[in-house]
């Protein structure tokens, strides 16, 4: 067997000039990206990166991997081919809120109901950054933009529940700056088997300024935020003094506080990441409840290209190949006698 690469995070950097605006969440995410290709020892001839169109899909010209800077919203089905083709290659998606939820987003939605094995990150900045600001599908009501100047009255898009509503076996949800968590998250989502779907909570230095700070700020982010760990309690807050609870008449997660109105720590929901149910209710969370973060669903399911393969017997691989390569296929031209 050949040995393990053993790389540094600086080992996955390409020479290329790295080209967001100063301040971009971006940055955050490359860095957290080379991070965990080491961390999980990626080969970089194995690897490669495929996006689609946006600020966020300039990743791959920075990662020594190989890589496809695709058209818009196509980068799932591309990936997919990709996959398909060559299943031993490790194939990360690199897409944003405008790129994955609008033009792509029935693209999206066939990787995930597939469970291609694939890693898709979708930067979320609820804007369109690349085309200078206009609203995207997540961006909230009142935002205001080129397009929306009197403030978006579009319902948005809540990623996560998109993902869980297509049927996706692995959610996740992270902060760009969160360098300790996020390569972390990263590398679960590498492990798993089936598509990994990781939104990343991006701030957008230029059209839409601190649109997650509530949620990253350190001051904030205790309050804001709630963790979820596999079988553990969902307790957040400073002193982890606040949960969540079930409210088994409305079947809607309220939040409370231990010590109070009787509240024990006996009555906090437990984290399940293979409910389907709770991940809806997580997922769905907005202020004042806290925004779930980690990885809020995963379960077993097999991956699309491994059933692709089973039903693709390599027997007729080879018949298709060499019909590809005969002359009746590929030799158009006229007899000379003709």
């Amino acid at each position: 067997m050949a040995e393990a690469l053993i790389l540094e995070p600086k080992d996955y950097a390409t020479d290329q000039e790295v080209r967001w605006c100063p301040g971009c969440g971006d940055y955050s995410i490359l860095k957290a990206v080379h991070r965990a290709l080491a961390d999980t020892g990626a080969d970089p001839a194995n690897t490669v990166f495929v996006s689609g169109i946006g600020c966020s899909s300039r990743l791959p010209y920075y990662v020594e991997t190989y890589g496809f800077h695709t058209i818009h919203g196509r980068a799932p089905a591309i990936a997919t081919g990709v996959k398909l083709a060559n299943p031993q290659l490790d194939v990360w998606v690199i897409t944003g809120d405008g790129d994955g939820l609008s033009i792509g987003g029935n693209h999206l939605l066939h990787a995930l109901r597939r469970n291609v094995n694939l890693n898709i990150l979708l930067f979320n900045n609820e804007i369109y950054g690349l085309t200078k600001g206009q609203y995207s599908p997540t961006s909230r009501p009142g935002t205001r933009s080129p397009t929306s100047p009197g403030g978006s009255f579009d319902t948005p898009v809540i990623p996560g529940v998109f993902a869980i509503g297509a049927g996706a076996t692995f959610i996740a949800r992270a902060v760009d700056i969160d360098q300790k968590g996020l390569p972390q998250i990263l590398a679960a989502g590498h492990a798993h088997e089936g598509t990994a779907f990781i939104e990343i909570l991006q701030n957008c230095i230029v059209y839409n300024e601190d649109v997650w700070e509530s949620v990253s700020s350190k001051k904030t982010a205790a309050d804001s935020q709630v963790v979820c760990v596999h079988g553990q309690p969902l307790l957040y807050g400073k002193d982890l003094k606040k949960g969540l609870r079930l409210n088994t008449k409305s079947l809607t997660l309220e939040a409370v506080t231990i010590g109070e109105d009787g509240v024990t720590k006996d009555q906090i929901l437990v984290h399940d990441e293979t409910s389907t149910a709770m991940a809806h209710l997580l997922l769905g969370m907005r202020a004042p409840l806290p925004m779930a973060m980690g990885i809020i669903h995963r379960r077993p399911g097999e991956a699309f290209d491994s059933i692709y393969r089973k039903r693709k017997p390599e027997g007729r691989r080879q018949r298709v190949k060499a019909l590809l390569r005969s002359s009746n296929v590929l030799d158009r031209r006229p007899a000379a006698n003709s």
